[in-house]
């Protein structure tokens, strides 16, 4: 079987080899992203029996949410790789100082970005178009995960560092299980006491009965008991780059934030500016009603079951390449690159099938509401045919994240969706409605995947990545 130390150690890499390193750690990486979506998907269904109102309440700041997530988890990469690279040179001390600096720099930074959210949690449910029933709770949902945004940061720092030094399967243990106590925190805090007939027997279940607030609670819960584990372990188990008896300074120093600074700066603001156009995809949905805003909500969830593989394909090649770049294999890194993507886009394009087939049931297990499942369905099913392609710009730009190239590939990706899906968007929408506004979504996702694989092929993406520290 296949080593990742074989790529530190300079020792040759056939195809073969390299096509076994990126399956032993994509499928753990792909499972904990599994595991994550698998949350979202819980709390849909259990809010969605709740009603439409509480449906749309989620819905409505989810995409604000993804802003504030995306941000505090692009600041931690700037970071992570400089690690990978380091693993790559097999530097170990250099490797802690970084983390050690990372941990300090991310905590403040995530302080700093709860200070923004909770300042515009109140008003910005009435920002989005939310009517006065959806607006409190909406509010509230989002207040509870932006107070807990220090500790989420602290989970996605520890996943990335374990992934980047080669362990896939901690995180996504660690990942399955915040699935498990999400599904046993929401049943609890979600619903109200009642009784539960089984077997014949009259079965009495507590319930907190907090409905939207329940759920929100019950997730920020999961990632938080989530996080003190994974933290724990990369600072006491892991051999590479545990930092229990290597004593050291947790000062950030300007050469490490330096570098932190040109890696994260133009994902943080790639992230920004491509959340900022779903949120305006938001406000485009909203004049549609309270039905189609759920069913966006819903059909963004479920088809994130499709892409989220490629995101753990594409974790597996930041590691993959950027230990690669680390140890000045250039050749190997770019191998990598190609297996990686190659990978993406025929796992994307077989979840694209299952999720055409199955759209139908999908909808039907998070909302018994009927408008709502057909107009998701419609949307899942037009989103199916951009999987292929949506595959190889997540792919490629893990890969290209992998050597420190983030500008030009960030800007691809906010340029993209700003020019070309935001504005079909708007001209489809009032004419064919919801199913207008997924149709621009499956356009921008294929054009977008065909610059990517362009800038892939070209090559130019390794002669932009970071110089050796």
């Amino acid at each position: 079987m296949a080593d990742i130390s074989l790529i530190r150690s300079g020792a040759p890499l056939d195809f073969r080899q390299q096509l076994k390193l990126t399956v032993q750690l994509s499928w753990p990486a792909m499972m904990a992203q599994l595991s994550s979506i698998m949350m979202q998907y819980i709390d849909a269904a259990m809010v969605g029996r709740l009603g439409a109102d509480d449906s749309a309440a989620v819905g409505l700041v989810s995409t604000s949410l993804w802003l504030f997530w995306g941000i505090c988890s692009a600041v931690t990469v700037g970071f992570s790789v400089q690690v990978a690279h380091r693993i790559g040179a097999s530097d170990h001390d250099g490797a802690r100082r970084v983390l050690r600096q990372s941990i300090v720099a991310c905590l403040l930074f995530s302080l700093a970005v709860v200070i923004v959210g909770a300042a515009i949690a109140w008003p910005l449910p009435h920002w989005l178009g939310g009517t006065d029933v959806v607006c409190p709770k909406a509010s509230l949902y989002f207040l509870v995960f932006v107070l807990a945004l220090p500790l989420l940061t602290m989970n996605y720092l520890g996943g990335a560092m374990l992934r980047c030094v080669g362990n896939m399967k901690v995180p996504g243990g660690l990942n399955v299980m915040m699935c498990v106590l999400d599904i046993i925190f929401n049943f609890f805090l979600i619903f109200p006491s009642r009784e539960v007939d089984f077997m014949g027997h009259a079965i009495h279940i507590p319930g907190a009965g907090l409905g939207v607030l329940g759920a929100a609670l019950g997730t920020v819960s999961a990632e938080i008991v989530t996080a003190g584990l994974m933290m724990w372990y990369l600072c006491s188990r892991e051999k590479s780059i545990c930092l229990v008896g290597h004593p050291g300074s947790f000062r950030p120093t300007r050469q490490v934030l330096a570098r932190a600074l040109k890696v994260s700066a133009p994902m943080t603001l790639e992230h920004a500016v491509i959340c900022g156009a779903q949120i305006a995809v938001t406000v485009i949905v909203a004049p549609l009603g309270v039905m189609a805003i759920a069913a966006n909500a819903f059909a963004v969830t479920a088809e994130s079951i499709c892409y989220m593989p490629g995101y753990g394909i594409g974790d597996a090649a930041t590691t993959l390449v950027g230990q690669s770049y680390g140890a000045k294999r250039l050749d190997v890194a770019r191998r990598f690159g190609y297996i990686t993507v190659g990978l993406g886009m025929v796992t994307m394009t077989l979840m694209g099938v299952v999720m055409y087939v199955c759209a139908p049931w999908v909808m039907e297990l998070m909302t018994p509401v009927g408008e709502i499942q057909s107009l998701g369905v419609e949307a899942l099913r037009i989103e199916a045919f951009a999987e292929p392609m949506f595959a190889a710009a997540i792919v490629s730009y893990g890969v290209m994240i992998g050597v420190g190239d983030t500008i030009i590939p960030a800007s691809m990706n906010f340029g993209s969706i700003w020019l070309v899906r935001l504005p079909i968007a708007a001209l489809l929408a009032p004419a064919m409605g919801l199913a207008g506004v997924w149709l621009a979504m499956c356009v921008e996702l294929c054009f977008r995947g065909a610059i990517f694989l362009w800038r892939l092929i070209s090559g130019a993406w390794l002669k932009k990545g970071l110089k050796p520290a």
